[in-house]
This record gives C-alpha cells, sequence and structure tokens, in this order.
C-alpha cells in the first residue's frame, strides 16, 4: 500500500499533547497522524497537503459544554432580551420598548431577572403599569421562576382559585391573589398558554447557537433538556433537519426530559434513534429532581434555609421541593440503565443530589455496574459524605463554573443560604480530592455567554472574570490544569469518547482548537480573554475567525 500524505499540517506554534509541548502536528483524513518538531510533521508534506502557519498561536484539544440549551439561547436572543442585573427601571424600559412595538393583545416574552438586582420580588402590578393590554411573561435567570403581567395571567385563567400544580407554587399576594410570580411547574402551566415559536424559528435558532459554540472552540456537547423552549418533537425536528444537510458540525448528546408527571416523554425516549445521525446521539434522559436555592427556595436541602419567603411557611419554603419521591426515581433510573441510557439529574440542592446518587446506587446494585456515567447535574451544594458516595458508585458530578463568579443570581443564593454554606458553594476541590469524575456544563442560556474561557479563569480564581474583589467559594479552588482536564480529558471520558477526542495523541480524532495565546503562559486573570481563531472538527475547519470578520456586514 502507498503510503498516503497528511491532509492538513498545522506548524510553528504551540501544540498542548499529553506528554508536553510540541511545535506542530499533521492530520490524516480526519486523524492526528503525527505530534512533533517542525521537520518531523512536515516531513508528511505532499502535492495536495494544506500547511498552516501557526505563527505562535497555540493548538489545544476540543472543548466540551456537558450542559447547554441552544435552542433556548437562540430564542431567548430574538425576544425581549433584558440584561443580567438590571435594575427594575431598566428591566420596565426594556418591556416598554418592546411592548410599544407589539400588536395590540400580543405576547412580549423574554427575560432575565433576578431579585436582588430588582431590590425585591417584583408583581404582577409592575409590568401592568408598562403593559396593561398585552400579556407579558419574563423568566428569571435560572429558568426555574416567571414574572407576569395581570393579562398574561387572564389569558392562561390563573387567579385567586387556581391552585398550585405539583412540584410548584403561584406566589400571593396579601389577599391571596397571585401576584405574578410562578415557580417550577407553576411556570410551566402558565408558560403553556403562550405561543410557541415556529419550526422555522427553532432551526433558526439551533443554527445561530452551534456556530455561536463553534466560535468558541466547542467541538462537542450535552443539549441538556430537549423540549426546554418548543416541545421536544419540534426540537428533534430541528436537529434531524440540520445534521440532514450537515449543519450539525459537533458531537452532540441529546437528553430527553422524563417525568412521572407526562406520559408523552415515554413515547419521546422510545422513538429516540429515529433521531440519531452521525453527529446526534439521543441516549441521555434529563431528570429534574428540584429547582434553584435562591429567593424561590425550591432547590432541596438539607439544612433549611436562612432566609425566609414572604407568606410561606411550608416546607418547601424551609427545605426546598423534591419534585420526585426516591423510591419512584430509582425505580426509573435502574430501568433507564438497563436500556443503555445515560440519566443527567438537575440536583442543585444537596438533598436533591442525596436522591439523584441514591438512584444511581439502587441502578448500580439491581443492573452490575456499566459504562453508563449517570451524571448529578450543577451540584451547587453536596454534602461532604455524598462526595466520597459518588466515587464508589461511579457517578459524575457536573458543575457550573460559569455561575461561580460573583454575580445577581450568586447573590441570590447567598441571600438564601447564608455564608457558612456558601463557603462551600460547587465543592470541586473535594470532587477531585475524592477522585470523583467533574464535568463542566455553562447552563447557557441561564448564563449570558457560553464563553468557556471565562469558566476556565473562575474555576481557578473563583472572582470575575480579569479578577475581582469579591469571591465566591474562594475554598473551592482548583488548578488551572485541573480546570482544562474538565473541559477535555474529563468531558470525553463521560461522552464515552475517551478513546477517541479529549487529548492531542496520533491515532486521536482532530478536534482541535487554535487560540491567540497560551492559556497556560498568561497570568490567570487573562485566560478569559483567549480568543479562538479556528476550530476543526475530524480535521475540518468549522470555524474561522478571520473568515468571519471578513465575511461581516460593515458597520
Amino acid at each position: 500500500m502507498t503510503d498516503q500524505y497528511a491532509d492538513t499540517i498545522l506548524v510553528g506554534g504551540h501544540v498542548k499533547t499529553s506528554s508536553g509541548w510540541a511545535q506542530g502536528l499533521a492530520l490524516r483524513a480526519g486523524v492526528i497522524e503525527r505530534v512533533g518538531g517542525r521537520e518531523d510533521v512536515l516531513h508528511r508534506r505532499g502535492p495536495g497537503t494544506r500547511v498552516v502557519d501557526l505563527a505562535g498561536d497555540t493548538v489545544l484539544p476540543g472543548l466540551h459544554d456537558l450542559h447547554v440549551h441552544p435552542i433556548y439561547a437562540g430564542i431567548r436572543d430574538r425576544r425581549c432580551k433584558v440584561p443580567q442585573g438590571s435594575s427594575l427601571a431598566a428591566t420596565l424600559r426594556i418591556v416598554a420598548e418592546h411592548v410599544a412595538r407589539a400588536a395590540p393583545g400580543t405576547w412580549v416574552l423574554g427575560g432575565q431577572w433576578d431579585t436582588s438586582a430588582l431590590g425585591s420580588v417584583p408583581d404582577r402590578t409592575m409590568l401592568d403599569a408598562v403593559a396593561p393590554e398585552n400579556p407579558v411573561l419574563l423568566e428569571d435567570t435560572s429558568g426555574h421562576s416567571s414574572w407576569a403581567n395581570s393579562a398574561a395571567l387572564r389569558v392562561a385563567g390563573i387567579g385567586p382559585g387556581t391552585a398550585d400544580p405539583a412540584g410548584g407554587i403561584f406566589e400571593r399576594d396579601a389577599a391571596g391573589r397571585p401576584s405574578g410570580i410562578q415557580r417550577e411547574t407553576a411556570a410551566d402551566l402558565l408558560a403553556a398558554s403562550a405561543p410557541k415559536p415556529a419550526d422555522d424559528d427553532v432551526e433558526a435558532a439551533l443554527e445561530w447557537a452551534l456556530d455561536e459554540m463553534l466560535s468558541y472552540g466547542i467541538t462537542s456537547f450535552t443539549e441538556a433538556a430537549v423540549g426546554f423552549t418548543a416541545g421536544p418533537r419540534a426540537e428533534l425536528r430541528a436537529y434531524t433537519r440540520l445534521a440532514g444537510r450537515g449543519a450539525v458540525r459537533q458531537r452532540v448528546r441529546l437528553c430527553l426530559v422524563w417525568s412521572p408527571q407526562d406520559p408523552t416523554c415515554e413515547d419521546v425516549i422510545a422513538a429516540r434513534t429515529l433521531y440519531a445521525s452521525d453527529r446526534v446521539t439521543p441516549d441521555c434522559v434529563k431528570i429534574f429532581l428540584d429547582g434553584v436555592p435562591t429567593d424561590s427556595h425550591t432547590a432541596a436541602m438539607i439544612e433549611p434555609y436562612k432566609d425566609t419567603v414572604e407568606g410561606r411557611d411550608d416546607q418547601a419554603g424551609r427545605h426546598g421541593m423534591l419534585a420526585i419521591a426516591p423510591a419512584v426515581l430509582q425505580r426509573a433510573v435502574t430501568r433507564f440503565d438497563r436500556m443503555g441510557i445515560t440519566v443527567k439529574f438537575h440536583a442543585a440542592g444537596d438533598a436533591a443530589v442525596r436522591a439523584a446518587l441514591g438512584a444511581i446506587e439502587a441502578a448500580r446494585t439491581a443492573n452490575g455496574h456499566s459504562p453508563h456515567m449517570h451524571n448529578v447535574g450543577h451540584c451547587t451544594f453536596v454534602a461532604k459524605t455524598d462526595i466520597e458516595r459518588a466515587s464508589r458508585i461511579g457517578a459524575t458530578f457536573e458543575v457550573s463554573p460559569y455561575l461561580w463568579q460573583p454575580s445577581p443570581i450568586c447573590s441570590d443564593i447567598a441571600a438564601a443560604v447564608g455564608p457558612e454554606a456558601v463557603e462551600r458553594v460547587w465543592p470541586v476541590r473535594e470532587m477531585l480530592a475524592a477522585r470523583a469524575l467533574v464535568v463542566a456544563g455553562s447552563d447557557w442560556c441561564v448564563v449570558p455567554s457560553v464563553n468557556p474561557w471565562s469558566a476556565i479563569e473562575t474555576l481557578v480564581t473563583r472572582q470575575e472574570p480579569g479578577g475581582s474583589a469579591d469571591s465566591f467559594g474562594e475554598s473551592q479552588a482548583i488548578t488551572l490544569e485541573e480546570a482544562f482536564d474538565l473541559f477535555t480529558v474529563n468531558s470525553a471520558r463521560q461522552e464515552g469518547m475517551a478513546h477517541r477526542v479529549g487529548r492531542i495523541e496520533p491515532g486521536m480524532l482532530a478536534d482541535l482548537i487554535v487560540v491567540d495565546q497560551n492559556p497556560f503562559d498568561v497570568p490567570i486573570t487573562r485566560v478569559h480573554a483567549t480568543e479562538v481563531k479556528m476550530t476543526f472538527i475530524e480535521g475540518e475547519p468549522v470555524f474561522d475567525a478571520k473568515a468571519r470578520r471578513s465575511q461581516a456586514p460593515p458597520r
């Protein structure tokens, strides 16, 4: 057999390998063929080889985001977008501008808001002042609470006699009328009356989000809750159509939402393989176990919340809400494990994390250990004993390093749980010390940007990108190398792809990024400023910053 030349050679830079740094690498048929010095890789050049002069740039393995909502991000970007941290006056001004452009009686949908930024828990009358006729529905930053005006409540048929749904709360005023703040399934109930985006809009939103992620070097991701925005079938259709025309470049795992209260979930899960393709794998189920540990008090906590919720002195107000009974959860996870499906949990509070680990342990006991890496998502708070337990049963912790820098949502968390609990918020240092598998997920668009470089930096500093006097959970900071591993080798292992991606070595797939600075050779407070110049998936250039700039319309 005639020896073939490389398709592409990248040379003249700094290439991060598992054993150190090299000057270049040669790619052939989507695979890394050779890594080494300049002459070594140029030896693989042939008449048709594309040679890329790195000019001192750095080559890294592609990054992985294991908890992201791209369709949600794309749709929200086109709605009434309220910048995170906006004051009440700024929020109402933005809403008024959108209402002025909307047709009479049509819905105005959007977000995001946080109680700490607004100054107090809002209510419907504040929105009524700028939108007396148009129904308005704004999601908070977490996506677990919503804020509606009176018109929206009327359209949805929600009034003083409306009972709280299972797993949800309609906050009420002193007279017992719905205040316009909905928590968890109550927010879902109200949102069901609002119009869903059309298929074309869903597809366009997803395509925009895929390109946005490529521009940050994200070559693989997990869609954490299919159906979150437009319903599961509409969102699965969007992935299928884009994959059919080659527009899905990343490796994508889809998590299909399951709930014992919604029998349609079983139909979607049963039909999952119909939506599979070369780059799209719908082999994950998402289970929401609780809410968020903010002023809503919907995250399930072992110890009671430190502050109080006006008008509420029930179990949920003190300890949060566990959405699924442990026995029901354990049966479901055991069944999915037996089916070869990976389970991802939403578990922000330590009581929810404990319930998730209990379900994983039940599955291991019933089925034996398997390659399915069930993962507990968010893990804002985790009891120390449960960290050791996770390592023993082979459970993965998925953390949210985009969230823990000082920010409005973190201020809400601190007020709700108190300073002592915040000392161990997102306990990554303890997780790694226990030899548990830890991966990272942005939860975009709960965060305003999917930029992983800010997350890598703040894993190390626990400060705002660029550094700040304030920090959040500083005792749980880790090293830069450990932070980078969360986005590469750890994530590849979680995805069952550690033998193919996550490292730069001969024989691995050529999922690579070229960046403008070596993040291991700059001050840690500069890592967030890393810019991706090129992204490759299986050796194919799928993002080129220079080409994008040249195609951008003039200002």
